[in-house]
């Protein structure tokens, strides 16, 4: 068995395609294609369902998929055990949501790169949909995001929970939002979000469908200090953590939105694929940053 060959299997599954695997790789599709035909006959076995768009492996390729994967990592681990002064080397490829950003991007990168001089971090951002999907691909090795809290991670993923956030409901006064509120009064007016695609929002939206609600987004904007001036003018009600709300120059422009039967809170997540190998240190080290960072609080959430 030709370890190119597995690597070459493993894209494929990972990207859903030839064409995927060739880019990744920078092989021609014929070179993939060959590779893959040749781990099938050392095993014998099919191991893609090629009538599936994407491909999709069959059940005899998810157990070479899976054991392939502990291969792959094991030979990773041995090459870095035998680095020049033991020095970890190669890619650690972090996901991190938005909301997390500052917390994820300074301390803890700083910390990473004094311990792993020799350790390329590649930062990816985006939604937590995205970034499950990208870590079950192992696209990524660790991803820092946040769900709604009640929801879990899918299977297959080492998960460690970071605890749960409080969110704060907040307005401006011109919006004569009743207090206190109840879900039915809050339908009434319009929200400031993040773009869709954020799980958190998503959440939020399925809480008021659940009760045969309209829910309304009236203006969407990608920055958090953008979205809280526009609470703070009176373009709908926003959703801010307690923290962030006392660090924000519009705190005393908005006033905080009583609302008892309507608490929505988010959990941190630091998710990777099992085994974390080689980088279970920097994993761990990454964590433990994080945490320290998110004391203060997440931001603006939503």
């Amino acid at each position: 068995m030709n370890l190119r060959d597995l690597e070459a299997y493993l894209a494929v599954v990972e990207t859903g395609s030839i064409i995927g695997a060739s880019a990744r790789l920078n092989l021609t599709q014929p070179g993939v294609t060959r590779r893959i035909q040749n781990l099938e006959d050392s095993l014998g076995a099919a191991l893609l369902d090629r009538q599936s768009k994407p491909l999709r492996p069959t059940n005899a390729g998810r157990e070479a998929y899976e054991q392939g994967l502990r291969v792959l990592r094991s030979v990773a681990d041995l090459k870095a055990g035998v680095a020049p002064e033991g020095q970890l080397r190669g890619e650690f490829r972090l996901g991190i949501m938005p909301y997390l950003s500052e917390a994820a991007l300074a301390v803890p990168l700083d910390r990473l790169r004094a311990a792993f001089p020799e350790l390329t971090l590649r930062i990816t951002m985006g939604w937590s949909p995205q970034l499950l999907e990208q870590t079950l691909r192992n696209e990524l090795d660790a991803t820092a995001l946040c769900l709604a809290d009640g929801l879990t991670p899918p299977d297959g993923l080492a998960c460690d929970d970071l605890g749960p956030q409080e969110v704060l409901l907040v307005a401006a006064p011109s919006l004569k939002v009743p207090w206190p509120a109840d879900l039915v009064m809050l339908s009434g007016y319009p929200w400031v979000m993040n773009a869709n695609g954020c799980g958190f929002r998503a959440s939020i939206r399925q809480q008021f469908e659940a009760a045969h609600l309209h829910f309304q987004v009236g203006v969407e904007a990608l920055s958090a200090d953008l979205r809280l001036s526009l609470v703070a003018r009176g373009h709908g009600i926003g959703i801010v953590t307690p923290a962030a709300l006392q660090d924000s120059p519009w705190r005393d422009a908005v006033e905080i939105i009583d609302a008892p039967d309507f608490r929505p809170r988010v959990r941190s997540w630091l998710l990777h694929r099992p085994p974390a190998g080689r980088l279970a240190q920097p994993i761990a080290l990454f964590r433990q940053a994080l945490l320290e960072g998110l004391r203060p609080g997440l931001g603006l959430l939503a």
